[in-house]
């Protein structure tokens, strides 16, 4: 079982001179539900290397077990420090592709044709595709092989409108995910703001917010062991 987790490039909160990146706990979750179940996980990102870290994510209150022990993991920070070029990736090569989010997949992630062409790859090969958080807003612009938006009648969903006004960015980011699925076309459901909530459709799984990264990963397991 090999695992593809595709993380950001970007570290730009729009224009207010503040950085961003992907969020620690986003990465840290899905990263030990797939290590601890034997699988084979590459990380990737735009730039390959470095991924650069929502700083926000990493303080105290935003600290889980798994985010300490992924902070003192050598071995995945090795693995972090050296992200392959996400352009240089064979979609073949892999059983799935899972997306942290964070806010920065909003402007590198989400314009990147190299993305699209993964998700639509793995997709029309039966290969089911993850994203939490902010990352479902990567499918602005996947394409169903009828030429549709990937999303249009899909049940999705993913960080919604009152978490984003809730971190004060609503007038940020480029586009909200909420607004941006529906407008595609999706069935976007949600749970309350911060509770954990996972929606499966076909081979296509989105996560809400952070505290849905795990359970999403558990839910790409499922799908990945029993179809």
């Amino acid at each position: 079982m090999k695992i593809l987790m595709v993380l950001t490039s970007h570290d730009q909160l729009g224009e207010t001179g503040r950085k961003t990146g992907f969020w620690l706990e986003e990465l840290a979750a899905p990263y030990y539900v797939f290590k601890d179940a034997g699988a084979d996980v590459v990380l990737a990102s735009p730039k390959g290397g470095q991924p650069p870290l929502d700083p926000k994510s990493s303080e105290p209150g935003f600290q889980t077990d798994l985010t300490r022990r992924f902070e003192s993991d050598a071995e995945a920070n090795a693995v972090l420090a050296r992200t392959v070029r996400l352009d240089g990736v064979t979609p073949e090569s892999f059983d799935a592709v899972f997306y942290p989010g964070g806010h920065g997949p909003l402007w590198d992630l989400a314009e990147d044709s190299a993305s699209v062409s993964l998700i639509e790859t793995m997709l029309r090969a039966g290969k089911p595709v993850t994203l939490v958080c902010h990352a479902p807003g990567v499918l602005r612009h996947a394409k169903a092989p009828d030429g549709k938006p990937l999303v249009e009648g899909k049940s999705v969903t993913g960080f919604t409108n009152t978490e984003e006004e809730a971190v004060g960015l609503t007038e940020v980011v480029p586009f909200l995910v909420e607004d941006e699925l529906k407008r595609k076309g999706g069935v976007f459901s949600k749970a309350g703001d911060w509770e954990p909530y996972v929606v499966a459709d076909g081979l296509l799984i989105t996560g809400q917010n952070p505290a849905s990264s795990a359970p999403a990963a558990e839910r790409l397991l499922t799908h990945l062991r029993h179809g």
